[in-house]
């Protein structure tokens, strides 16, 4: 799932050629991220669009031969010449009057051009990578390339650039060529999702691309140009780029007046693998030449006058976590009666922080939602949690930015991440834009493989885990603390990954346990009383089905509501109550004769705590409700989530809580027979420490 969808887009048509632009966003200035090399298309850009949009007006394309354009298989629709004939078609079609261009790679010869024959168009320029050949140094790839249309058998390396090698196995070169644009360790992701956009273009396509490209003097004339009318340049380079020597961007800056910034240890995609401080790089740029003003009036308040601030950042996934963090932020206040929390949060979880009288940030309607990516990515009662998380590092960057808006606008003493992936990560990608004291919560520790992504998965989990590990042992200073949720017997005794400690090991050795930070069953009072508050009398057999804040359990609904006929015959006057959440709707239930359904339950865990059963996915959080307030329970955990299968289970396992049943073997009959063999029947699960809350409040008020 995106993390922006376009404003507009369309096509527009050059030469015959039909090329597709998005445009998002609005006001001024205009960007125009132009395309690269035939062999990616515009998404090239997923990790700028959504920030940049934000602050300005950004236009896109895809170049001839991939994305939403025509493919077209003559070499003159590849020249310079006429790419930069359809940019000036793009700010036509676009109502584009002048913007900043930004490119990439192959695209700085078409900005150059371009903004040496219509300076009048161009604000300034960002070259990132620029392929300016403005020296003579040479890369590996110079060495085959006069061998492009020989044949070549058994081809390695670079020898891969060869349009024989294309033809037999493309697959294979552009699974090699994007591992020498992505030279950073960790960089799976992107070269994973660079193959794809590969494929989706043809070798005949990228052959046709071999075009002559201008010499070196006629470039030099162009930076003369745009040095002649005092165009603004920024140049962008990593220094472990495989295929661009640094000396072309220093030719370049040089040449042009600009200000060359060298990415130590970047390769030749920094606008991926770095895209925080490209992003940061692009936006400060943008502001520069645009003339933005300073606001004319600020305020600085002295620190010992400054009130004690928080933002706080609950997870959208699920509702168990933003209970779980307002029962924390009220033991804070014990701590701190006058500290002011502003909170960070995504539907649903605003709603929950809404009713519960707290202050939610007004940028969080700029986060893209999670939740729904998860739900894009969902099966029947199905979802890949590994691999979608992995999909969704566009929304993790995109949300991060918001953040960072947030923070350098305002100045807060703490931030509270309960599992902000994008935070977390990129702060520990980028130390330097730390300035509070931030703590960091989980309940689960390590990514781990499901056995059907083979040795594949195996390998990529593990190497998402050696990254974490070295992230924290390089800088440990990002985390003034790092919560766990719950005790060290709550953690899975598994390895990380070969050569690589057990998630016991390495979580004890570099977290705080808090124990379980739910909400304290003990503060609902009496059972009986509580029974009568809420409307259940105490003859009757109540069952409670729920299956969180986001929309992947409504398969999980609609087989315990077809196993509630059944079940009412084995347990007669059986009250099942269906609370779909607040991203199903209730009317796309099945109905059936005395079977409740809500759209949402106020204090829902008070009404399990009240319950004789709960059905439930196999989510922590509620299921840890459900174990600390002895309620019996039937947990089905989401297929391919490994954090259910593993995490989750061996929790519970450990508390003797809960009845799993596996989602293929929750048929209609053995749910019923299940809940008439659980509902009302005396547990006898492991105690829950329910001091968490209060030991996490006592954690995050020394910081404060």
């Amino acid at each position: 799932m995106r993390a922006r969808l376009p404003d507009d887009d369309g096509f527009v048509e050059h030469r015959g050629v039909k090329l597709g632009f998005e445009v998002f966003g609005e006001g001024s200035p205009t960007v125009v991220l132009l395309p690269t090399w035939t062999i990616a298309h515009s998404r090239l850009w997923k990790g700028q669009v959504a920030h940049l949009a934000r602050h300005c007006r950004v236009v896109t394309f895809d170049g001839p031969g991939n994305g939403r354009s025509d493919r077209p298989l003559e070499h003159a629709a590849y020249t310079t010449e006429w790419t930069v004939a359809a940019i000036a078609k793009i700010f036509d079609a676009t109502d584009t009057d002048r913007a900043v261009l930004v490119s990439v790679s192959r695209g700085a010869t078409w900005s150059l051009q371009f903004t040496a024959e219509h300076p009048d168009r161009v604000l300034g320029q960002v070259f990132i990578a620029p392929a300016l050949r403005l020296t003579n140094d040479t890369s590996a790839r110079d060495a085959v390339v006069d061998q492009f249309d020989e044949p070549v058998a058994d081809a390695q390396g670079w020898e891969k650039f060869n349009a024989h090698h294309w033809r037999r196995d493309y697959e294979d070169f552009a699974e090699f060529f994007f591992s020498q644009i992505f030279t950073e360790p960790h960089s799976t992701r992107q070269r994973e999702q660079a193959v794809e956009w590969a494929l989706e273009t043809t070798p005949e396509v990228l052959i046709r691309t071999r075009t002559p490209q201008p010499d070196r003097e006629t470039m030099m004339a162009w930076c003369h140009r745009v040095t002649s009318v005092a165009s603004p340049v920024l140049v962008v380079h990593g220094s472990d780029d495989q295929l661009i020597p640094l000396s072309w961007s220093e030719t370049l800056a040089e040449a042009t007046g600009g200000e060359l910034v060298v990415v130590e240890g970047a390769g030749h995609g920094p606008q991926a693998r770095e895209p925080v401080q490209v992003n940061l790089l692009i936006s400060r740029f943008v502001r520069r030449v645009a003339g933005s003003r300073p606001p004319r009036r600020t305020t600085w308040a002295r620190a010992q006058r400054r009130r004690r601030r928080v933002l706080y950042i609950s997870s959208p996934i699920g509702l168990g976590h933003v209970r779980r963090d307002l029962a924390t932020v009220a033991a804070l206040r014990n701590h701190h009666p006058d500290v002011q929390v502003d909170w960070l949060a995504q539907h649903p979880v605003t709603r929950v922080l809404e009713q519960a009288g707290e202050t939610v940030h007004p940028a969080s309607r700029d986060l893209a939602s999670e939740s729904a990516h998860l739900e894009s990515e969902a099966g029947e009662h199905d979802l890949h949690a590994f691999q979608s998380w992995r999909r969704m590092d566009e929304i993790l960057v995109a949300d991060f930015m918001v953040f960072h808006d947030v923070v350098t606008s305002t100045d807060y003493d703490l931030v509270v991440g309960d599992e902000a992936w994008d935070v977390d990560y990129f702060l520990h990608e980028n130390p330097e834009l730390k300035r509070f004291a931030y703590v960091w919560a989980t309940d689960f520790v390590g990514w781990l493989p499901m056995p059907d992504g083979g040795s594949h998965e195996a390998s990529l989990t593990a190497d998402y885990n050696a990254e974490m590990i070295e992230q924290i042992a390089r800088y440990p200073r990002v985390r003034d603390a790092a919560l766990f949720v719950g005790n060290p017997d709550d953690i899975i005794d598994a390895p990380l990954g070969p050569g690589l400690p057990t998630i016991r090991d390495w979580t004890t050795a570099n977290y705080r346990f808090t124990g379980y930070t739910g909400i304290d069953p003990s503060l609902f009072g009496d059972r009986d009383e509580l029974r009568a508050r809420l409307g259940y009398r105490q003859d009757e057999q109540v069952c409670i089905v729920t299956v969180g804040g986001t929309g992947v359990g409504e398969p999980l609904l609609k087989r315990v509501i077809d196993a509630y006929p059944l079940a009412r015959r084995r347990v007669p006057g059986l009250r099942m109550i269906v609370v779909a959440g607040p991203r199903i709707d209730p009317d796309t239930l099945p109905r059936h004769e005395g079977l409740e359904i809500h759209g949402y339950v106020h204090e829902l865990p008070r009404h399990l705590a009240a319950s004789d059963l709960a059905v439930v996915q196999g989510g922590l959080s509620t299921c840890m409700e459900l174990t600390a307030s002895g309620t019996p329970f039937i947990y089905i955990p989401l297929q391919r989530h490994f954090e259910q299968h593993f995490h989750v289970h061996h929790r519970l396992t450990n508390h003797h809580a809960g009845r799993r049943i596996d989602y293929p073997d929750a048929a209609p009959d053995r749910l019923a027979d299940a809940i008439a063999a659980d509902i009302g029947r005396a547990v006898d699960y492991r105690p829950v420490d329910t001091q968490g809350a209060a030991n996490a409040a006592a954690i995050i008020a020394e910081l404060l």
